[in-house]
């Protein structure tokens, strides 16, 4: 067996959650490998939707222009049951959000985390898979099978299991993953329709029985391309994988099944049924049947190995949900772990990531398989507003979080809450006004420091943090240009259009302290530098240094 040299982190699993925590850890310096058992990246749409708050989290990382220009956009819903159509739904959002829903492959959102990825210099090591593992106080000890027959021991000091509903890093840590399956089977298939429908909407044709239930489904996805749909809906009797899935080794039904794949006139068949206007469909790319679970673990990790993505979570697909929070677990754990690599975290930060996303999971887990198990999303009882911020993921937050501050009373965000975007922010060099997210962009912690006279604040920052807090001020309207923010000539913007104070609530001077995941971790009015030290006390190392 071969030995390698120890690197800081082993990523198991390429898909977009494997290369979303790869490349947020290579980003921040922490070398890391990433490894797929499968000799080469799939050419299936199976997630396609994308969530404005996924978007976000891509202009952070400085990778949202690829995705942008191969995306198309999300405006709506069109419903149809039993042929009668239902109001139609607008996937509308509040102006100051920057981003709108979108439909991207997942080949394609894998094709640019990976390029990103790429960007460090690193690869994945495609056909090597991890066969077992064990861990220590100091670090884990891996086995892998690499594509040329060998096995390697690898010693890293964190290990991330990215690697889907199957899971081998969860099973080794021995954790639970309760749940059921649906007894019902789907089919998906990458197809063209020569219909007429609105740019841009999504199609839920549905069948009701005589007491009211769902026996028949189609759903419908724009994807790029001209007339292209990621189509799903039930399987015949013929296609089913029932045997199949009940003798699974470990139980978990969930994904893509074999056998027999489902051809051009299957699909056809079921717009036949239910369609709300005659098509043909042609072109198919790739097709298969799929089985849904709906599971929760019980725990995100244990000592220095973690999971995420489909490895923690699998639920309905209802939403598009299930790969968006996915890349929040990895956005969320890479942070974390970059300052224990460094040895900057306290040691309560990488047990904040269990705290932080399992209660969003079981979230998630729930309320899918409550629309699922009813029909669609448009069943919540939530007023239509609240449902579609839920669905773009943009009121996930972490109040209560062992290392955010309480989160207090009155309006605007609260530690835990995300930091909300705002534009009209100018400088006297920036010749046109900028956006709050191109402050943050691919930074760290930073500090936003609302008003004049907070100098201080700025120096316990940098001095708590061993350097590792950035700082910006900005400025209320009506503030006359070149007033100082301070002796410690910090990077200042004026609030011109008064939209940050309206974003956030500020009037009299306040820091907000903006974590590395755009959720604050503090908000202090009045603000003094012995509570911004107490708060950035639980994230960093007591003895951190420059």
């Amino acid at each position: 067996m071969a030995h390698s040299n120890t690197t800081d982190v082993l990523v198991v699993g390429a898909g977009p959650i494997g290369l979303t925590a790869a490349a947020e850890l290579r980003r921040r310096g922490v070398s890391c490998r990433i490894v797929d058992r499968l000799p080469a990246r799939l050419p299936f749409a199976k997630a396609v939707g994308i969530q404005p708050r996924t978007l976000e989290i891509w202009d952070r990382m400085g990778m949202v222009r690829a995705a942008l220009d191969a995306a198309v956009p999300l405006r709506g819903q069109l419903t149809y049951v039993n042929g009668a159509e239902r109001p139609r739904i607008d996937l509308v959002l509040p102006p100051e959000v920057p981003y709108r829903f979108a439909a991207l492959p997942q080949y394609e959102t894998e094709r640019i985390l990976d390029e990103h990825l790429g960007r460090w210099g690193t690869t994945v090591e495609r056909g090597t898979e991890l066969v077992s593992f064990s861990q220590d106080a100091h670090g884990v000890t891996s086995r892998l099978h690499t594509p040329s027959g060998a096995e390697e021991e690898l010693r890293t000091r964190y290990l991330v299991g990215c690697d889907g509903a199957h899971s081998i890093v969860r099973k080794g840590l021995g954790l639970s993953f309760e749940g059921g399956a649906f007894p019902e089977e789907y089919m998906l298939a990458d197809v063209e329709a020569d219909w007429d429908l609105p740019y841009g909407y999504t199609l839920r044709a549905m069948h009701l029985d005589g007491a009211g239930a769902v026996d028949d489904v189609l759903v419908c996805i724009p994807l790029p391309g001209r007339n292209r749909y990621r189509m799903s809906m039930k399987v015949p009797p013929e296609l089913s994988t029932a045997a199949r899935a009940a003798a699974a080794a470990d139980g978990v039904a969930h994904g893509l099944q074999g056998g027999r794949t489902p051809q051009l006139a299957d699909i056809q068949t079921v717009l036949d049924r239910l369609s709300p206007a005659p098509t043909t469909a042609s072109n198919i790319r790739w097709s298969s049947v799929f089985r849904i679970s709906h599971r929760i673990v019980d725990s995100y990790g244990h000592g220095r190995v973690f999971i995420a993505g489909d490895a923690a979570h699998i639920h309905p697909p209802t939403g598009a949900q299930g790969m968006n929070t996915g890349i929040q677990d990895a956005w969320n754990l890479a942070w974390k772990l970059a300052l224990a690599v460094e040895g900057a975290a306290h040691p309560g930060l990488l047990p904040s990531y269990d705290a932080e996303r399992r209660p969003v999971g079981e979230e998630v887990v729930g309320r899918t398989v409550r629309h699922a198990s009813a029909q669609g999303v448009q069943s919540d009882p939530e007023d239509a507003d609240t449902l579609i911020l839920r669905e773009a993921q943009l009121l996930v937050g972490y109040r209560g979080s062992p290392v955010v501050d309480p989160p207090g009373q009155g309006p605007g965000p609260r530690p835990g809450d995300r930091a909300p975007d705002c534009t009209g922010l100018t400088s006297p060099i920036a010749a046109v006004p900028l956006r709050l997210g191109d402050l943050l962009r691919e930074r760290e912690h930073v500090l936003l420091l609302y008003g004049t006279g907070l100098d201080e604040l700025a120096r316990t920052a940098r001095e708590s943090s061993g350097g590792r807090v950035g700082t910006c001020v900005v400025m209320p309207a009506g503030t006359p240009p070149g007033t100082p923010a301070g002796p410690a000539a910090l990077p200042t913007y004026h609030d011109t259009a008064g939209e940050f104070a309206r974003m956030y609530a500020a009037e009299a001077p306040t820091a907000f302290l903006v974590r590395p995941d755009g959720h604050l971790g503090a908000r202090l009015s009045p603000p003094t530098p012995q509570q911004l030290a107490a708060h950035l006390a639980t994230v960093f190392a007591p003895d951190t240094g420059p």
